[in-house]
């Protein structure tokens, strides 16, 4: 560019040039010509006019000259201009040069500088968030000391857990059984109880729990023990001192590793039992009620239990465990001999065996008149779980078998020793050996299974604020697996083992805020006839010695009756039950004709006057808990619970052709309060 400057201004220069050469040529032949004129004018005018054109032509010359001076001075200053011009370039180059390598050179140290002003920064960002962490650290210290989260023992975390409770209970009708609801005791309109209401004041839901953890390698070891005060005693009672015991609610031992894969132990919440996510221990959801029976319809049992788990990635989740039998038995009527001896039963035997009573020597409670199983192999539960991203599901199976042991030559008997009236003989004989004395003649072993299906689920329909939630359980013999327990199986006429079909469900809502814990729920379990003909009982009456008369001169020094019915109905639900029984009331009876001592507990009716096995029961129940506070020092809340309880009985007509059978109905009303402290 400043080349192209510099050719122009040669040229610019070198046209004006040109110009003043022209122009001065020209001044020169104009003053050559004047002089010629003049000398001419004077001499010659030819002559003058020659010598004034020569005077011009000397002018022009010299302008000309003069011009051509100037423009060699020019170009002079212009080369000069132009050698300025290209040393001002190479300087500029050379400037341009050293300002690139002084740029680079200034970019680099800015480069340190900044590097080393966030050096400086990230120092000032590092002793800040050191003193923050070591005041963190100090404040976590002081916390742990003062209020630490669990305790630290060998290299085990403790911590401690439960509550203490104050709990009431009002019931319209009388279960006498505390803050625990028997369901399938609600006494029927006959009973005495159900003309009383109750009251009972209790802490023995308080509850205390420990649990510990530790790792070994990837394995997380864990062991959990929670227990309460819901447990009684042979001696126990609450005239003064309210001596009740300890009981054992959950123990057990887990090793869960990095697999998913874990190993759990001990007594807890059965495999069957709701969780809330996956399949975990202490993840179980049972109903937010204050009675400890909880609600009516819902799937839980705590005992003993070894369970395997595999968790697959939170989403999906399969178990298998081996649980704790128990046979429960319902129905009447079954086959039977008994012997009196004035009034006073001495002995009963019948034509089967499944319970036996608790040998107080061997840990086993010899006060519970129910008896224990005498079990042939522990129940089996499987379950599957899914977590899918919005509700929980989960479907499992139950298995059980049941075992008893039945005597063929057990009810048998004859009345030809009746020597006072002696009637037609009746006998009942021996299928086996065909004597007609009580014998274990041709006993053998009987096995049944039973085992059911069932599904829980739960659907968030507000995420964390609104819950809906289902469970149920149907098949045969898993009647003790819901809250209400009904009987698992009833016998039949020969002794064996007829397993009770029953269902039962739970649904409900529960709304959860800061403050609030609140819910609804309604459930039923039902239970299907297994009725059967055909029972024998035999009764064997000794009456006190006849005195002589003239009928009798010799006298008897003892009398004995005996007494067949044959062709009796009994089982489950018989539809030619008596029921009479259960809608009139009646004095209480016992052996000694007052109220009863706890060797001889009262009944409002004879049993046979009151079959009513049950049918449907079913409970409506709304709740709510409030939180007053709940933080690091723990929790206080305040909580009331209604609920309204119906059970329905088999209808029965009394073994009368064409009456209408009655089917007996128990109500109550019940309404728990309850204040409790959380531990922290």
């Amino acid at each position: 560019m400043k080349r192209v400057m510099a050719l122009a201004l040669s040229l610019a220069l070198g046209a004006f040039a040109a110009q003043a050469q022209q122009s001065t040529a020209t001044a020169t032949n104009k003053k050559t010509t004047k002089k010629r004129k003049s000398a001419v004018q004077r001499a010659d005018p030819t002559a003058e006019r020659l010598n004034k054109l020569e005077q011009a032509i000397d002018a022009q010359q010299q302008q000309i000259r003069q011009l051509n001076d100037q423009v060699q001075s020019r170009d002079q200053q212009i080369q000069q201009l132009q050698q300025t011009l290209q040393q001002s370039q190479a300087a500029a180059t050379e400037a341009a040069g050293k300002a690139d390598s002084a740029a680079s050179e200034a970019a680099k140290q800015g480069e340190a500088v900044t590097a080393l002003r966030s050096d400086v920064t990230d120092l000032k960002q590092n002793s800040t968030n050191t003193a923050l962490a070591l005041q963190e650290t100090q404040t976590n210290v002081k916390t742990a000391i003062e209020s630490p989260a669990a305790i630290h023992y060998k290299g085990i975390n403790i911590t401690p857990g439960g509550f203490v409770e104050a709990a009431t209970v009002n019931r319209t009708r009388a279960t006498s059984s505390d803050i625990n609801t028997p369901f399938t005791s609600i006494p029927y309109t006959a009973n005495a109880l159900s003309k009383l209401g109750e009251t009972n004041l209790t802490a023995r839901q308080s509850r205390l729990s420990l649990l510990g953890e530790s790792k070994v390698g990837n394995t997380k070891l864990t062991g959990y023990w929670e227990a309460d005060w819901l447990g009684t005693g042979v001696t126990s009672n609450n005239r003064q001192s309210n001596s009740y015991v300890l009981r054992q609610r959950v123990i057990y031992g887990q090793a869960a590793f990095a697999n998913g894969l874990s190993l759990t132990a001990g007594q807890m919440w059965s495999l069957a039992t709701e969780d809330k996510k996956g399949i975990q221990n202490r993840q179980e959801l049972p109903p937010l009620t204050i009675d400890p029976q909880y609600n009516v319809g819902f799937t839980w049992a705590r005992q003993y239990g070894f369970r395997v788990v595999k968790d697959f990635g939170g989403k999906f989740a399969l178990g298998v465990a081996v649980e704790g039998p128990q046979a429960t038995i319902g129905g009447r009527g079954f086959s039977s001999v008994a012997t009196s001896n004035a009034g006073v039963t001495t002995a009963t035997g019948g034509n089967t065996i499944l319970d036996a009573p608790g040998a107080g020597g061997g840990l086993f409670n010899f006060a519970d008149t129910t008896g224990y199983s005498i079990n042939k192999a522990p129940d089996i539960i499987m379950k599957a779980a899914a977590d899918p991203g919005w509700g929980h599901y989960e479907v499992f199976g139950i298995f059980s078998d049941f075992r008893n042991r039945i005597y063929p030559c057990g009810v048998v008997g004859t009345n030809a020793k009746d020597t006072v009236a002696p009637a037609i003989p009746t006998t009942i004989a021996c299928p086996v050996d065909a004597s007609t004395s009580p014998s274990a003649a041709g006993a053998f072993n009987d096995t049944r299974t039973g085992g059911g299906v069932g599904a829980n689920f739960r659907l968030p329909i507000v995420p964390k604020k609104l819950e809906f939630a289902f469970q149920g359980l149907a098949g045969d013999g898993v009647g003790r697996y819901g809250s209400a327990q009904i009987a698992d199986l009833t016998f039949r006429p020969d002794g064996t083992e007829a397993l009770i079909r029953t269902a039962h469900g739970l649904s409900g809502l529960e709304l959860h805020t800061s403050k609030w814990d609140a819910y609804a729920y309604g459930g039923a379990e039902y239970g299907a006839r297994a009725a059967y003909k055909d029972y024998d009982t035999i009764t064997i009456a000794k009456t006190p010695a006849i005195p002589s008369n003239s009928a009798n001169p010799a006298g008897d020094s003892a009398t004995t009756t005996t007494t067949f019915k044959l062709n009796q109905i009994g089982g489950y639900g018989s539809p030619f039950a008596t029921n009479s029984g259960c809608q009139k009331e009646l004095p209480p009876s016992n052996s000694l004709g007052q109220f009863p001592p706890a060797s001889s507990p009262f009944t409002p009716s004879s049993g046979a006057s009151c079959a009513g096995d049950t049918r449907l029961i079913s409970e409506g129940t709304l709740g709510f808990w409030y939180k007053f506070y709940q933080g690091p020092k723990g929790g206080f809340r305040l909580g009331i619970q209604y609920s309204y309880f119906e059970k329905n009985g088999w209808s029965g007509n009394s073994n009368v052709a064409g009456a209408t059978g009655f089917a007996p109905k128990a109500v109550d009303n019940m309404i728990w309060t309850s204040i409790r402290y959380y531990i922290p």
